[in-house]
């Protein structure tokens, strides 16, 4: 649901598959298989992209289709619920995780 999340939260924008690996926290031999299957069911849109640097190889981003961001918005409920356990999961400045941890429990 993570890298749901992640291609969600992106919009319309274009994703590398590092940016989203980080953001969903997971290792690329899960994300990659993923990325490809919804690709293939017409979820996700898939393209090169030359780097802004030079010499360095060009790299795949990714979105949702059209398709794909109607599949998401009949999750309804099930998506909203993961953003909100993610956002409570996050990180605030100035608490630790576990005063993180334990504000949540209250």
């Amino acid at each position: 649901m993570a890298v749901l999340l992640a291609l969600a939260d992106a919009g319309d924008e274009w994703r590398h598959g590092y940016d989203i690996a980080t953001q969903a926290d997971i290792k690329s031999g899960t994300l990659y298989p993923l990325l490809m299957r919804l690709e293939a069911q017409g979820q996700l849109e898939a393209v090169w992209q030359e780097s802004p640097t030079p010499g360095r190889p060009p790299r795949h981003a990714y979105r949702l289709t059209q398709a794909g961001r109607a599949w998401l918005a009949g999750m309804g409920e099930a998506l909203d619920q993961a953003r909100a356990r993610r956002d409570a999961m996050a990180p605030q400045p100035g608490l630790s995780a576990a005063a993180k941890t334990s504000a949540s429990s209250i």
